[in-house]
């Protein structure tokens, strides 16, 4: 194999943003981050509320199953 080429399974080539070269990636992905007024990065500026939509997210996608939480279908089993 070519020394520098980097090693991919056969059939597989990179498309789209993965073609580019990292230099051209950066430059995409900075004006995404630009995009946006600094006003408007609410979780930039406010930290409590950056922790408080953690929080939510977590109860959303979690539900009771903490770990040390009972979980609901072994108590209603017994």
């Amino acid at each position: 194999m070519a020394q520098g080429q980097p090693t991919r399974p056969s059939g597989v080539s990179k498309r789209g943003f993965a073609s580019m070269d990292p230099e051209r990636q950066r430059e995409i992905a900075r004006k995404g981050g630009a995009s946006v007024p600094s006003e408007k990065r609410s979780f930039s500026q406010d930290r409590s509320l950056a922790a408080q939509a953690g929080r939510k997210g977590g109860e959303a996608s979690h539900g009771s199953r903490r770990p040390g939480d009972l979980n609901e279908a072994e108590g209603q089993a017994e």
